[in-house]
């Protein structure tokens, strides 16, 4: 049946009729909340929600209509078995809106016996102790406020956690160090800046509990971030689905807020997109138009407005190789290339790290790029590495090497087996890695001396082909299929100019981080991009067979 609800049909009237500026997600989500509501037989349970907002009178703030409305949904609607309708919230809204104060608020009603569950535990989850700490904070210091002392009756509290009396429900703040943390119970788990997160690893040992207690909750709050390609990116793909594709949602309720295009950002009555909370916060809006002022003047201040304060993520083009909307558009598909002529590129730091082959084929004006990786189970950076290597070497990206080195005639060897699908012309390896990879290559058939097919890379040639890989990028000429390796491996590379550099105006590359974010597979397509003019104009096997030869 329809929703008639005022409190969420106010937040819904308020998109479909303009009478706030909202993004397309978010008119997109009040058009499938309305489907919802028509097709499925819910209940939008009204005297719980009444009693729920009846406790704002113990906090500083009131509730926003988008606050409302996505409460309401998350904890008080409920399909014909009685199970909630939409049991995990992704909040994706910018920074400032506040999410922790509406954590806060939903953690609070779901303890109190309202909800009705008894011992439901919330836990709230971050990749770092003090973010971890901040909803839990905000909670503990509405207990400790003056006017609140009526609260001391219903609940104990301390710095570690924070109990209701009558339920036993307790609030606990946990961090990503997912050790000791199986046999969890909880009734909802909360993520805080979900975005931070590489992998599902920890999160699946927090969300294992769930189940247990009746009615589990998730609730991922976040603003969006600089790590591609992980959970927020999986959620935000999923909203996607859900949201324009008409995809089952399986439960999720994806609030979205951002803008609709980076050009908008330079229009401040935009902003309200992606921050639904701006209309009623002028100090707000007064610290992000500062902001604004100054992103002409830092590019770093740029990045963070439009990630943090937009929730449309823009690299800082004097760090970043290129954007990630061009390193997604390149994720296409690989054809099938035998008989084609291609050039091998190699890179690594140490045999005792990370190490990368690829076989570069231009086609037509694209550039395909078939890898493959080795990880030394031994490296003294794995621990560090924020990045699901597991699940690559399952999927066959990488290859876990358990020695005290990756032994050089591991790479040859997969060279060599490309060798009998491709016409392999050249090979490229940096000038100050050839020496261990010498032997290895020779017995392949790759020799450096005057003649051979093996270029010696050197910084000079990387400062020549750096425009080149931009422009190629740019024109989402390169194609090395759906490989998260390679997209975490570009990602994690940045663009450097030393003094020299910038007297020569060239440029090279170099890591975001270290030691935990490698960039082997990237570098090893610069070695063979070195080599790229000497496959201009080449006719490959392939195409030579096409041709006929006539006699006169």
């Amino acid at each position: 049946m329809a929703i008639s609800d005022p409190r969420v049909t106010e937040y819904l009237g308020l998109v479909e009729s303009g009478g706030i500026v909202a993004c397309k997600e978010q008119h997109l989500l009040c058009a499938h909340v309305r489907k919802c509501f028509d097709r499925e037989r819910l209940t939008l349970d009204a005297e719980k929600l009444d009693k729920y907002l009846s406790y704002q009178k113990y906090f500083p703030f009131r509730l926003f209509p988008w606050e409302v409305f996505v409460f309401a949904l998350h904890c008080c609607v409920f399909r014909a078995d009685g199970l909630p309708r939409w049991p995990h919230l992704l909040l994706l809204v910018g920074r400032g809106a506040g999410k922790n104060g509406y954590m806060a608020f939903e953690d609070f009603c779901l303890m109190s016996p309202t909800h009705g569950v008894k011992h439901y535990d919330i836990d709230l989850c971050a990749t770092n102790e003090e973010q971890a700490k901040r909803t839990f904070k905000d909670l503990y210091e509405i207990l400790e406020a003056p006017g609140n002392r009526a609260l001391s009756a219903a609940f104990d509290w301390n710095m570690t956690e924070i109990r209701n009396r009558k339920t036993g429900s307790a609030l606990r703040y946990r961090t990503n160090n997912a050790r000791g943390k199986d046999g969890l119970r909880p009734g909802k788990v909360d993520f805080d800046e979900v975005h931070e997160y590489d992998s599902y690893d920890n999160i699946e040992v927090f969300m294992g509990g769930l189940g247990k207690k009746p009615h589990p909750r998730i609730t991922y709050a976040t603003t969006d971030g600089h790590v591609r390609d992980g959970v927020l990116d999986d959620l935000k793909r999923r909203a996607e689905d859900i949201l324009e594709r008409g995809a089952d949602d399986m439960g999720l309720l994806p609030f979205i807020c951002r803008l609709d295009r980076k050009e908008e950002a330079g229009d401040e009555a935009m902003w309200h997109k992606a921050n639904p909370s701006l209309r009623y916060m002028p100090s707000l809006l007064a610290q992000m138009r500062l902001e604004y002022s100054q992103i002409s003047i830092s590019l770093s201040t740029r990045v963070g407005f439009m990630t943090k304060r937009m929730n449309l993520p823009e690299s800082n083009r004097e760090i970043a190789v290129t954007d990630w909307s061009n390193i997604l558009a390149c994720s296409r598909p690989v054809p099938d290339l035998n008989g084609r002529t291609g050039i091998v590129g190699i890179d690594y730091a140490k045999v005792t790290d990370f190490a990368s082959a690829g076989v570069l084929i231009p086609v037509n004006g694209t550039y395909y790029w078939i890898t493959h990786s080795w990880l030394c189970l031994r490296s003294a950076d794995i621990e560090r590495m924020k990045c699901p290597w597991r699940e690559w070497a399952s999927a066959g990206y990488l290859t876990l090497v358990d020695d005290v080195e990756i032994a050089p005639a591991l790479i040859t060897a997969w060279v060599a087996e490309q060798g009998k699908r491709y016409n392999l012309s050249m090979l490229a390896v940096d000038n100050y890695r050839f020496a261990l990879m010498k032997r290895a290559l020779e017995e392949i058939g790759f020799r450096a001396e005057k003649g051979g097919r093996v270029k010696l890379v050197r910084p000079s040639d990387i400062g020549i082909v750096t425009p080149v890989i931009e422009q190629k990028f740019a024109k989402h000429a390169f194609a090395y299929g759906d490989n998260p390796l390679m997209r975490w491996a570009i990602n994690n590379t940045s663009i450097l100019q030393t003094e020299n550099d910038k007297r020569k105006g060239n440029f090279t590359y170099g890591k975001v981080e270290g030691r935990s974010r490698k960039n082997d597979p990237f570098m090893a397509l610069v070695a063979a991009m070195t080599c790229e003019t000497d496959l201009r104009g080449q006719l490959d096997p392939a195409t030579l067979s096409a041709l006929r030869v006539w006699a006169f």
